[in-house]
């Protein structure tokens, strides 16, 4: 089980658009040198964002803005952005239909409920996160940063 590295690529450019506000033009060029990813990596994640409208970004020039305020975008938000079935089956469950065994035959069942449990606690975890919560603590961190 592991949640895609894409949505902690995500959160990095939406800290650092939020960030170089009215500073820097942001662009997947700037995003990528920040990152550490390749450009078309970062052009793929700020197309996903702003087909979810986290972001706008201008036409050509490029130029990334976030769309809402930072308190207005969860973390689920921003995952859903880019994985819109990722937390369907978080857990998976092995097949094993068809085997003569009453434990293969109903272990499907028996954690369904359990594992959508799972699922609707980790959704309503990153409901509960917002991009400002995560730039506050970006902004704690800074403090005692040299």
């Amino acid at each position: 089980m592991q949640i895609s590295m894409k949505c902690s690529v995500a959160v990095h450019c939406l800290i650092f658009i939020y960030e170089a506000r009215d500073k820097a033009k942001v662009t997947s060029t700037l995003l990528s040198k920040s990152t550490g990813c390749n450009p078309v990596i970062i052009r793929n994640i700020l197309s996903s964002l702003k087909k979810a409208g986290i972001i706008t970004v201008a036409r050509g020039s490029g130029g990334a803005k976030l769309c809402k305020n930072p308190a207005e975008i969860t973390l689920l938000q921003i995952y859903n952005a880019l994985e819109p079935d990722g937390l369907k089956g978080i857990i998976g469950i092995h097949q094993c239909y068809g085997l003569k065994c009453p434990v293969a035959q109903n272990i499907h069942k028996v954690l369904l409920a359990p594992y959508c449990k799972i699922e609707d606690s980790i959704k309503n975890t990153m409901n509960s996160i917002t991009l400002q919560s995560m730039i506050n603590d970006f902004h704690e961190l800074l403090k005692y940063a040299d």
